[in-house]
């Protein structure tokens, strides 16, 4: 899994590539810190180059999503691929999250 951080007019951006499984949820963790700094800034995960996520993967999304809300900022979710979605419908995360 490779990270990597971006901030473009006044939204944060975090592009992910690879798989996002166990293996590789401690490191992306890390690196998704930056995103928890997000109070007057939305987030944006682009997972346009994500193939996969794990349970692991889908708890990473969920903290920053707790974090995010209780600082008033929004994350939205774009480009997941047919796969992603259904992940994520059948977890009920499609709920939880804007996507674009």
């Amino acid at each position: 899994m490779n990270t990597r951080f971006e901030e473009k007019d006044g939204q944060y951006i975090m592009y992910f590539e690879g798989r996002l499984d166990t293996a590789a949820a401690a490191k992306t963790e890390q690196e998704m810190k930056v995103l928890h700094e997000c109070e007057g800034h939305n987030i944006v995960l682009d997972c346009s180059k994500m193939e996969y996520i794990s349970s692991s993967g889908l708890r990473l999304f969920l903290g920053l999503l707790k974090i995010a809300k209780s600082k008033g900022s929004k994350v939205t979710i774009s480009g997941m691929n047919d796969s992603l979605k259904q992940v994520f419908a059948m977890t009920g995360f499609t709920h939880l999250f804007d996507f674009s």
